[in-house]
């Protein structure tokens, strides 16, 4: 996919929307402090809007321009205000007779029309040249229409200052171990996370930090060397990978058993008085050569650097990632950085720890070492650091991670996207940090978290691989696309879409509800073509390009795609349909704009279908075969103009929009 931030070559110029402005009757491009008007046709009508009504009332633009909001209702006009938010007049004045003193008095506008509503000013654009203004817009604009590039500026007065680097860590595995529910959720909404900071112009690296250390990679090797097949290994490395763990853990746990059962028979012997000797040689040889101490012994030597061991580990390691990638890349998913807990440098461990000492930050605790962070908040309570063993704990690595990224990268935002349950671990890292004098780093730090995916299940039982998922959903969504088989004979690679088609729906059902709800994986509503579902936004995406595709057939001189920005568009402008759907596309930008506050899949999605509503309610009264032609090339540059908006959504929330279904 290419990411939507990063294509810019076709944003508007301010000389082209002062030219189109000017044929609507503005003489020059209304523009208050920190608006984007060539990039944002909301930010000509909030700007137009404060510029009169500063103009007919003397009130301050600085208090216009903020208080003017989107309604819910088309019938109390396009931009409210509400009149106690403009400040003006006393206390126990009557509201109801200011706004319509406020509305009276609002000059006469090419653009919008002003009305009272109560104690509220509603602003309804006049459907004529919000229409001639939009549609050209988008169809000029194209994969750059709705993003601004200007937001992840350093500082946007001074562009050659550069964009702000920002990290988004997702996904991270834990290598020959199931790829779980949570890492599902973790991919696509960090994917969705950095395609929107690098649509709004930072500097993104997406990050895979992989569980690829500690004792389990001992567990592993001695696995292998037991039960690995190089062959396997290749074709399927993480699947291969983890039946040798799981077959490897079993003979463990087996020993852990065993061990217990003989240290009771010994405990029970010298009761009586019996001879434990036999026994004590055979608990002997399972502490000394059982799989656990052979696990323990190989993991020293990776940590002591042994080439050999390392080498083998590596190789796990790299073969893993090579399937990871092919699987990430289905999914739209691609990463700049695959670190992991390995890449984590002892001296930086070591350096935290230190630190935490020197500074009172950490204490001992019966030989282990804890930070109490009851101090700050009960609720974070007393994290442990080190354990009586003397081993580091996640949260040393963390911290040490977090430093050397600093180092590294010189970032001014990094998100971690972890499930919830880690919601104190991650509250503790950040608070340690801080109390460590480190705040250039903790407050840059944000953990976007998420609820849990209920009722998943595939045909490997527990293992729930992506592949796996990806796999059973392609194939429920080649069943219900063969269902209608005169449309399955036009498709191209009907394997091929269904697989995409199945992507989008595990997608968007993740994306449907609020990132911190729980939400139940349902393969037969997720798959369906009716309601608000993935295969439905990419019915809607494939409908706006057929509609084209059959009129070209119709009428060979028809104008390309690219060349509608320039038709006649005044067939629309006596249509209800035409003018909600202009409205709706000229929303997109705002919306974009939201979802940076939001951080919410959800709120692009809303808007995505709520999108496709209009549309399909509009193809009885829009039609575009069998109208005379200049009518065709009108309804045709709407819908092209959907068609792109519907895309830029769509490719914004990682899905990659069909053409054909």
């Amino acid at each position: 996919m290419e990411s939507p931030g990063a294509i810019s070559t076709k944003l508007p110029s301010v000389d082209e929307l002062a030219a189109t402005l000017k044929g609507l009757g503005l003489e020059q491009v209304p523009h208050q402090p920190g608006t984007w008007p060539s990039l944002n046709p909301m930010d000509v009508y909030r700007s137009h809007i404060t510029e009169l009504l500063s103009r007919s009332s003397g009130i301050d633009p600085k208090v216009i321009y903020p208080t003017l909001a989107w309604t819910a209702k088309p019938e109390n006009g396009d931009l409210q205000c509400a009149v106690p938010a403009l400040r003006i007049g006393k206390k126990g004045d009557d509201l109801k007779a200011k706004a319509e003193e406020l509305a009276k008095g609002f000059p006469e506008s090419p653009l919008v029309e002003c009305r009272p509503n109560a104690t509220w000013l509603a602003f309804f654009f006049k459907p004529q040249p919000l229409t001639s203004l939009i549609i050209p817009q988008v169809l000029k604009a194209g994969a750059s229409y709705g993003f601004n590039p200007n937001l992840g500026l350093k500082n946007p007065e001074k562009p050659e200052e550069g964009r702000k680097k920002m990290i988004v860590e997702f996904s991270s595995p834990n290598i020959a171990k199931p790829f779980h529910a949570g890492h599902l959720r973790s991919t696509i909404i960090g994917g969705f996370l950095a395609n929107l900071y690098e649509a709004a112009g930072n500097d993104v690296i997406r990050m895979n930090y992989l569980g690829d250390w500690g004792k389990q990679y001992g567990v592993l090797a001695v696995g292998f060397d037991k039960f690995g097949s190089e062959e396997n290994l290749v074709a399927n490395p993480i699947g291969h990978l983890y039946d040798v763990y799981v077959k490897i853990s079993a003979i463990a746990h087996e020993e852990g058993e065993q061990l217990k059962a003989k240290k009771a028979e010994i405990a029970k012997a010298q009761e009586s008085g019996g001879d434990v000797t036999q026994l004590e040689a055979e608990v002997k040889k399972i502490e000394e050569e059982g799989v656990d101490q052979q696990a323990r012994d190989y993991f020293k030597r990776m940590v002591d650097g042994e080439p050999k061991a390392l080498g083998i580990w590596k190789r796990f390691r790299d073969l893993s990632i090579d399937k990871y990638k092919q699987t990430y890349a289905r999914l739209n998913i691609r990463y700049d950085d695959y670190s992991g807990e390995s890449q984590i440098k002892d001296e930086s461990m070591e350096a935290a720890a230190r630190i935490m000492q020197e500074k009172g930050v950490s204490e001992d605790s019966d030989g282990a070492v804890i930070v109490d962070l009851t101090k700050y908040s009960k609720k974070l309570g007393k994290a442990i650091v080190k354990k009586k063993d003397g081993t580091s704990l996640y949260l040393t690595r963390d911290i040490g991670a977090a430093f050397e990224r600093m180092e590294k990268y010189k970032f001014d935002k990094m998100i971690y996207v972890v499930a919830s349950q880690q919601d104190l671990h991650l509250a503790q890292l950040f608070k340690i940090e801080e109390a460590m004098g480190r705040k250039d780093v903790s407050e840059k730090c944000q953990h976007i978290n998420f609820g849990m995916v209920l009722g998943m299940s595939t045909r490997k039982g527990t293992a729930k691989f992506l592949d796996d998922i990806l796999r059973d959903v392609g194939e429920k969504m080649h069943e219900v696309m063969r269902t209608n088989e005169e449309k399955y004979k036009q498709v191209e690679h009907p394997e091929k879409v269904a697989d995409t088609l199945g992507i989008s729906a595990v997608m968007v059902q993740d994306m449907k509800g609020k990132r911190i709800n729980n939400y139940t994986f349902d393969m037969d509503r997720m798959t369906s073509f009716e309601g608000d579902t993935g295969p439905y936004l990419q019915y809607a995406h494939a409908r706006l390009c057929s509609i084209y595709r059959k009129s070209a057939e119709k009428v060979p001189d028809l104008p390309k795609p690219d060349q509608l920005a320039t038709v006649d568009l005044s067939p629309l402008f006596e249509s209800m349909h035409a003018a909600d759907l202009v409205r709706q596309l000229a929303s997109w930008p705002d919306v974009f704009l939201n979802t940076l506050k939001t951080q919410e899949p959800t709120t692009v999605l809303t808007y995505l279908f709520k999108m496709s509503h209009a549309l399909s309610s509009s193809y009885d009264h829009l039609q575009v075969v069998g109208s005379e032609k200049s009518v065709m090339e009108a309804r045709l540059a709407l819908y092209c103009a959907a068609r792109i908006v519907l895309g830029n959504g769509m490719r914004l929330l990682g899905l990659n929009p069909v053409e054909r279904m």
